[in-house]
Formats: C-alpha cells, sequence, structure tokens
C-alpha cells in the first residue's frame, strides 16, 4: 500500500500567489444559470476579477435573483442569445476593455468558435486546455491535457498541447516540468498510433522543438506516477514515477482520467484553456465554486505573467 500523503492545499498556494493585485476585466460569456453568475461574483469579491456580464439581461438578473447576489456593482452587457454573447464578450477582449474571457452557461462549441473565428483571439499556437488537479496521494500539482478541446489531436496539435501545458506549468512555479506521453504500454508499438506519436514528441524535445520541460514516452499511466510501478517494469527515467505533466492521447481518456481523479480520488481541479491571445476559464456545470474560483486565479496568474518580464516564482509542491 502506498502511504497517504497529506493534502498540502497547493490550490491554496495559488490563491494567496493573486493576493493584493489589481482585478483583471473579465468578459462573461451568457452567465445565465446561479452557478456561473455566483463564481463570477465571488470571484470579483475575492479581487481577482472585474467581471463583465455579457448576455440577455432578464436571464442573468433572474440567475442572479435566484443566486443571491446582486449585478449592480458590476458592468453589464445586452445579448440576445448565447452566440451574440460569446461573439460580444470576444468583441471585449478583442477591444483591449477585458483581459480574460470566462465561459458562463453556454455550451463550449459555442464559445470556441466565436473564439476561433476570423477576427477572434486565435494565435499560431493551438488551443488546448490544462486541468490542474490537487491529488491527495500524489506528491505534486498534477497537469492533465488536453481533455476539453481537441478531439483526436495530430502529432503537430500534440507539440502545442504539450507547450501550452509546459508554459502554464513555469507559470505556476514548476521551473522544469515533467512530461510524461501517456499509452496503455512502454514500448513503441505500430498497432497503437498513440505510442508513436509520444515517441516523435520525446524527440522533437530533443531537438528544440518542445522548450522548457522533460518529455518522456510512451508511458502507462501506472509507471508515469508511481516510480514502484516504473522500476518493476524496468523503466529508468527522469519523468517515470515523477510526472507533473499527463499529456494523454485524445480528449476521451484525458476526459475519463480527470474525471476519475475528481471523484474518485478526492482530487480538487481547475482549469484553464491556453494558446489563445488570453487566457480563457473554461468551466463545467459539475464544477464546484471553489474549481471556479481556482480557475479564475490561474487565468488571472497568465495574464499577470505576460504583462512582466520572467521571474523566479515559487514552486507548488
Amino acid at each position: 500500500m502506498h502511504e497517504m500523503i497529506a493534502h498540502r492545499h497547493r490550490f491554496q498556494h495559488l490563491l494567496a500567489g493573486v493576493e493584493g493585485r489589481p482585478a483583471i476585466p473579465t468578459a462573461i460569456a451568457h452567465p445565465c444559470d446561479e452557478a456561473a453568475v455566483a463564481a463570477a461574483v465571488e470571484a470579483a469579491e475575492e479581487g481577482l476579477i472585474a467581471p463583465i456580464f455579457v448576455g440577455p439581461l432578464a436571464k442573468m438578473h433572474a440567475a442572479a435573483e435566484r443566486a443571491g447576489v446582486e449585478l449592480a456593482p458590476y458592468r453589464v452587457v445586452d445579448a440576445p442569445h448565447s452566440h451574440a454573447a460569446a461573439a460580444q464578450a470576444v468583441a471585449l477582449v478583442k477591444s483591449g476593455q477585458a483581459r480574460l474571457l470566462m465561459k458562463g452557461s453556454l455550451h463550449t462549441d459555442e464559445l470556441m468558435h466565436a473564439v476561433c473565428a476570423d477576427g477572434g483571439l486565435r494565435t499560431d499556437r493551438r488551443l488546448s486546455h490544462v486541468f490542474l488537479l490537487d491529488v491527495p496521494r500524489y506528491a505534486r500539482l498534477l497537469l492533465v491535457t488536453d481533455a476539453a478541446i481537441n478531439i483526436a489531436p495530430t502529432l503537430m496539435q500534440k507539440r502545442d498541447i504539450v507547450q501550452n501545458a509546459i508554459d502554464l506549468a513555469h507559470i505556476v512555479g514548476v521551473a522544469r516540468p515533467k512530461v510524461a506521453v501517456l499509452s496503455a504500454v512502454e514500448t513503441i508499438t505500430p498497432a497503437l498510433p498513440s505510442t508513436v506519436d509520444a515517441a516523435a514528441l520525446c524527440k522533437m524535445a530533443e531537438r528544440g522543438q518542445i522548450t522548457g520541460g522533460v518529455v518522456d514516452g510512451p508511458l502507462a499511466f501506472d509507471n508515469a506516477v508511481s516510480a514502484l510501478a516504473a522500476h518493476e517494469k524496468g523503466i529508468v527515467s527522469e519523468v517515470a514515477g515523477a510526472a507533473d505533466i499527463l499529456v494523454v492521447p485524445d480528449l476521451e481518456s484525458g476526459n475519463m482520467l480527470a474525471k476519475q481523479l475528481t471523484f474518485l480520488a478526492d482530487a480538487e481541479a481547475a482549469g484553464v484553456v491556453m494558446g489563445a491571445q488570453v487566457p480563457i476559464i473554461l468551466t463545467s456545470r459539475a464544477d464546484t465554486l471553489r474549481a471556479r474560483i481556482v480557475s479564475c486565479a490561474i487565468a488571472v496568474l497568465i495574464a499577470q505573467a505576460a504583462k512582466r518580464p520572467a521571474a523566479a516564482t515559487t514552486a507548488v509542491t
């Protein structure tokens, strides 16, 4: 049996890292349910964001009333429906009136359509989602990617997914993140294309196409997070048993992995979309209020990092 690792409240460490800093204007697309409105107001009261509520006025005010909060202190922008709200929220970012984008109660693909439209928020980097998980049985903060946007990424898309996760790891204080590219086995097996992609990603890291971390794979999940499992398989690797980042083969496996850790292993989860012109807070209706707040805090850290020169940060362990 593995000894239970004391929960060290790594998310509290991240929240402490944004205390006392100016709130960041945040466009919230179609916040028309209680959870979305309450989370935005709570994040504002914590001093993390200055929310701009974008959506149908009547629906947003009704949601606020059900949530027991007031929208009067905040800017509210009328938009007739979810598609228009997404487009208007993106426009607020493009115009510089907001520096963060947050999903309300619309579908993810509606928001991403506005982000990726001509004149939206795309860059030359592929967009990808990163879950940050504080798992009680694991000795470090764990990043899982991509479990929300890229359904079946190509090799070059995986390159961006890996780089986005490494960049985020740096921002939350992991100076040299260890990246495990996951598959079902540890050997290169042509019948499992994910193993071939994993090997290629490792070579790309060696040749400078991926920078800022150490990449190894293919690794099965147990070998990525358990030094004992890696030893029993005879795997000699700096990453095995100590991964900071888990790169999954596809969205289905990543989504299941992140939710299994959350619902069966008592992990706290937060998440953000990387690769756009600004961080995107992509919450789920199943998220707790704390998860939404921590997601806001992570996005704030990213936005602040983009506004200042590179500097040493305190590692989250």
